[in-house]
């Protein structure tokens, strides 16, 4: 039997599949079809079985990526959506936290909201935080709000009442009462998106979860199709936002937990990548068409994080902390009224691409710079199954910032990569440097089509002394598909100081929500001897608006003390100080429920032959302004001996992506097919 992963990102749909039989492990790239993403999964998946001939009843697990969701809220493509929430509360959506977006450049504005206000109808109704019922609901009330939405012609409905994190039922009661009068509808309940508290928060990601819905189920009804069309029937699993697994029935009810799919499959590829090559800090640097997303892993464990945004939009779900900017190989170079050049976030995309692919594309991009430069293969790209028109990316670049700045050809294309650069350089250090942590305790990890390009001059400009290119990096979110875990993540609010009264609570929450988690898995199949439990809680010292996560391998009735201890430990390392005595309180309890599924182990590499008989050919490439051009021998990663010192300048070539050794730098190839770069830093 075969496993399959694929990963449709803004450029390019990657593929990985795994004989299980043997262990090999083949890859594959076609460029994305933005307007309907289900066509190029399944050209390439066409491919892959014509190639390993194979047919889709031999293929018995399909896990997949997707940016549908969060490409929906970017382009503001959802549905119409209505909203149903407490009297008083409808301009909260609006309202937010009244913080601006830049506090001193009043031409930035907030995002529209996704659900107009007409559309937004209160109720009259009142739960209190302690779960007991203030003003109850009206029906009538509820049925003219309902016919109201009906009329307007609304395809999703949020629900959204002030203290349903604690007390559910009025949600119920409303949603019964839509599914009657309008059952064609998406529902989306925030009592079920995030019973959490923080009313702002759990509006705004309730509205994205109702507003991406319909269509999301859209896109799944066709791929579904286009994947039995090729004869596959297993049902497939997604990948969300926490790094692990969701069947698309789950996907169907929680779409805006994938708000961050294709990212944190590399994530969770990366970390066991670094297990296996012997490293344990790790900040991950994925490069593709349209952005570059960098996270880092201390300790073989990836951040977390709970809240992020959207194209502007707030989201509150448990997440990889993933910093994403807008830089990738399509990035767009471009002149301001100040004749400064900028880069991004701007992209070319799938359609029509950078201008060397000769599609259509009018726009120079980081891409192009790197073709001009002879970083990438002038001629073609993927293994000389895509051409590409070096002539006209010289010509764009020129045209639009060369001429009009007086600058070489080489000064251009080097300008927009060194500008590149730096915008990258500065997501690294957000997640690593502006943290406290040291970044020389850390190793590069680049993937992605465009990551290994650039990752050498990112650990010199960044000060990490070591990058590891692992195997087909290009391909990696699709390979962490394959390494992926179900899960699911449940929360309960618990605003209590932590004492006895309330720990004795603590682990009563807990066993319930270990209870839900059980009877989840169990619903997809997953044996009781694959299940686990993650527990975490969000804590704060009295006083304090925000809290930080405290992870524990058991909720134990007598483990009161050692949370707080805990806590103390992790508050020092996430704001340098604790406060021993200084009452703490207790926010949300966290638990991710885990189903374990069969994962291939990293095959080792057999060395044979000799560099000499790795080396394809040689080309002139251009690394800097003071190097200028150099002869550079051009290697096939495949053919790359084990342990064999590779002196730069030189370029590695791979289908999936490209690595780049500038001079003075020496790399190998460990046991493993990494690629390893000692930086001199």
């Amino acid at each position: 039997m075969y496993r399959l992963g694929f990963d449709v990102g803004g450029t390019f749909t990657d593929f990985t599949v795994l004989d299980e039989a043997t262990g090999d492990v083949h890859f594959h790239k076609v460029p994305s079809t933005p307007t309907d993403p289900s066509v190029a999964i399944q050209q390439g998946v066409r491919e892959l079985m014509e190639a390993l001939g194979i047919d889709g009843a031999e293929i018995g697990f399909v896990g997949h990526g997707t940016t549908v969701a969060t490409n929906m809220i970017i382009e503001r493509r959802g549905s119409p959506t209505g909203l149903i929430t407490t009297k008083g509360f409808r301009d909260v959506l609006e309202i937010g936290r009244q913080v601006r977006p830049a506090l001193y450049d009043y031409t930035i504005t907030p995002p529209p909201p996704l659900c107009t206000r007409d559309n937004r109808i209160e109720v009259a109704e009142r739960i209190r935080a302690d779960g007991s019922i203030d003003v109850a609901l009206d029906d009538d009330e509820i049925q003219q709000a309902v016919a109201q939405l009906k009329a307007a012609g609304m395809e999703s409905v949020a629900v959204c009442l002030l203290h349903s994190y604690r007390e559910p039922r009025h949600e119920r009661m409303i949603e019964g009462i839509l599914k009657g009068e309008m059952p064609d509808a998406y529902v989306s309940l925030s009592a079920n998106v995030l019973p959490e508290f923080r009313e702002f928060e759990r509006l705004s990601t309730t509205v994205l979860n109702a507003y991406v819905g319909p269509k999301m189920a859209t896109y799944f009804e066709r791929f579904l199709a286009r994947m039995k069309e090729l004869g596959i029937d297993t049902s497939p699993y997604t990948i969300h936002s926490n790094g692990g697994l969701m069947s698309v029935e789950t996907v169907k009810s929680y779409p805006v937990r994938t708000c961050l799919s294709g990212p944190a499959a590399g994530v969770v590829g990366a970390v066991e990548v670094a297990r296996l090559a012997g490293f344990e800090n790790i900040l991950t640097y994925d490069v593709g068409g349209t952005s570059t997303d960098v996270s880092m892993i201390h300790g073989l464990k990836p951040g977390f994080t709970s809240d992020r945004k959207v194209a502007e939009y707030p989201v509150r779900a448990p997440m990889l902390d993933i910093h994403v900017i807008g830089a990738g190989g399509g990035s767009i170079a471009w002149m301001d009224d100040a004749g400064a050049v900028k880069v991004g976030p701007e992209s070319a995309g799938a359609d029509p691409g950078p201008v060397a692919y000769d599609r259509g594309g009018q726009y120079p991009t980081i891409t192009d710079a790197n073709i001009c430069l002879h970083r990438l293969n002038p001629v073609t790209i993927l293994d000389g199954r895509m051409p590409v028109n070096e002539e006209k990316a010289r010509q764009a670049i020129m045209d639009q910032i060369g001429d009009p700045l007086g600058l070489s050809l080489e000064e251009a294309a080097y300008g927009i990569l060194r500008i590149a650069i730096a915008n990258m350089s500065r997501a690294i250090r957000s997640v690593s440097t502006e943290r406290g942590y040291d970044i020389f305790d850390f190793v590069l990890m680049p993937f992605g089509g465009a990551g290994p390009l650039h990752a050498a001059e990112i650990a010199l400009e960044c000060g990490i002394p070591r990058i590891v290119v692992p195997n087909q990096p290009g391909t990696m979110c699709a390979r962490g598909i394959l390494l992926s875990d179900l899960s699911f993540d449940f929360v309960r609010t618990e605003i209590n100081e932590a004492n006895e009264d309330a720990w004795f609570h603590v682990c009563s929450q807990f066993r319930e929500m270990e209870q839900q988690g059980d009877d989840w898995l169990a619903d997809e199949n997953v044996d009781a001897l694959n299940r686990s439990f993650r527990r975490i809680i969000d804590a704060r010292y009295r006083g304090q608006n925000y809290e930080v996560r405290v992870e524990l391998d058991a909720i134990e009735q007598d483990g009161l003390s050692a949370f707080l201890k805990e806590f103390g430990q992790v508050h020092k390392q996430e704001y340098g100080y604790d406060i021993p005595g200084r009452p703490v309180e207790i926010v949300n309890c966290r638990l991710q429920a885990v189903g374990r599924v069969p994962k291939a182990d990293q095959r080792l590499v057999i060395a044979e032959g000799s560099l000499e008989d790795a080396c394809t050919g040689r080309r002139e490439s251009f690394f800097s302004l003071e190097s200028g051009w150099l002869d550079t021998p051009i290697y096939a990663r495949a053919e790359v001996p084990v342990d064999t010192v590779i002196e730069g300048p030189a370029v590695i070539d791979e289908m999936s992506s490209t690595t780049v050794i500038h001079p003075g730098q020496q790399a190998y190839v460990d046991r493993y097919g990494n690629i390893i770069i000692d930086v001199d830093v």
